[in-house]
């Protein structure tokens, strides 16, 4: 195999799921990141290469000069994998020079954005019948009378930029309780220069959020495919998967595949739902465009996303496949479930007992694997660094 697998962003456990999933296979993986500090990803025994790059908001135009000239000194075009949503909206910037170097899934500029960008999204869902949360902008007429007539409160303030919204107040949303609450929080927004629109919360616990996970072929068709229900995420509420089971739930795949189909999307994608506990109907919540938190579940219950998109890119797609029963296996991020589970039992959100029987499945460790060890110890060597740091200053 002389094409090359260059996997942007080694300081996270995607990028170590992904590296993984490619060397397993014999590839050749490059991880790229603008700093050689926390990256445990590449002390993966996987890893073969690692390259240390510009940053890619600071010096975006030295980030994609680094990316070609590295390129263009290989015998074959390497195939580009993010694994963060700002290496993601780079890529759509610069896509089609990127495109005459290295094989990318997408071929059409600013369907990544799109599906990215919260405002975007909800007028394309709306456009193709897709169920979204009611949904209300800061600059419409009868703004707050709408908030309080068909949003109503509690409600969600939730930015259109969620990369640049995480790396500025480290939540991916504020929730707000009244009139006092929501105008502060769109001020604070905007005072950091982000725009923001408010969203219905949509009833129901946390494990009633759902994913459909799909990779699509360059014919835009949904080729492989699988569903997952979350059980416990953090922040809790409303944060990211920490604890997440396969779940198989064929009404994901009526709406999810007839959507990224109809957007003309390429490559993997992940639709996060939330069922309405009163109604039952699924609203689309947010979409993925890049390798997810659950990649290393749904490599283990068959679907191995980034190999599938190795293969289609370098000529020898695999067949097509779809995991249609329940396979009892979960993911489980250790380290911030055990804070989640905290803020569960403070709030009296879950048991104890619940917590505890939960454990009881075949697991997907985030970092953890016995074949390949050294990336947890150095994750636990950053994590201890940090607490004997946040001790020193007390």
């Amino acid at each position: 195999m002389n094409n090359k697998a260059v996997i942007l962003g080694s300081n996270y456990y995607i990028g170590l799921s992904t590296i993984r999933c490619l060397g397993k296979h014999g590839i050749h993986t490059v991880a790229v990141d603008y700093s050689d500090k926390n990256t445990y990803a590449a002390d993966s025994k996987y890893c073969s290469e690692r390259l240390l790059s510009p940053h890619y908001k600071e010096d975006p135009a030295g980030f994609i000069r680094f990316l070609t000239d590295y390129a263009s000194r290989q015998s074959a075009p390497p195939v580009l994998i993010p694994c963060h949503d700002n290496y993601v909206e780079i890529i759509d910037e610069y896509l089609d020079e990127l495109r005459e170097y290295y094989l990318i899934p997408q071929t059409e500029k600013g369907i990544y954005t799109t599906l990215m960008n919260k405002e975007s999204l909800e007028r394309a869902a709306m456009e193709k019948g897709v169920a979204v949360p009611e949904t209300a902008r800061v600059d419409e007429e009868g703004f707050l009378d709408k908030v309080e007539t068909v949003i109503k409160y509690p409600c969600l303030v939730k930015p259109s930029d969620s990369p640049a919204f995480v790396a500025k107040f480290r939540k991916k949303l504020f929730k707000v309780a009244n009139r006092e609450e929501l105008l502060a929080a769109i001020d604070k927004a905007h005072q950091a220069g982000l725009e923001v629109i408010v969203q219905r919360i949509i009833p129901g616990f946390d494990d009633h959020m759902y994913t459909f996970d799909a990779y699509l072929n360059q014919d835009a068709k949904v080729a492989h495919w699988v569903t997952c229900q979350k059980y416990r995420q953090y922040p809790i509420n409303f944060g990211a998967s920490v604890y997440t089971g396969q779940k198989y739930v064929p009404e994901l795949y009526d709406i999810g595949a007839k959507f990224l189909e109809s957007m003309g999307y390429k490559g993997f994608a992940e639709i996060e739902f939330k069922k309405d506990a009163e109604t039952g109907k699924f609203y689309l919540i947010e979409v993925n465009v890049r390798i997810t938190n659950l990649n290393v579940l749904l490599a283990k219950a068959g679907v191995n996303v980034p190999y599938i998109t190795y293969r289609e890119l370098t000529g020898s797609p695999l067949p097509p496949s779809a995991v249609t029963k329940d396979t009892n296996l979960v993911f489980w991020y250790a380290y911030e479930d055990m804070l989640a589970i905290r803020g569960y039992l403070k709030t009296k959100q879950l048991t104890f007992g619940q917590v505890a029987a939960s454990f009881f499945k075949p697991k997907a460790h985030a970092i953890w694997s016995w074949e390949d060890p050294k990336p947890f110890f150095s994750f636990l060597s950053m994590i201890s660094g940090k607490f004997t740091r946040r001790f020193a200053r007390r």
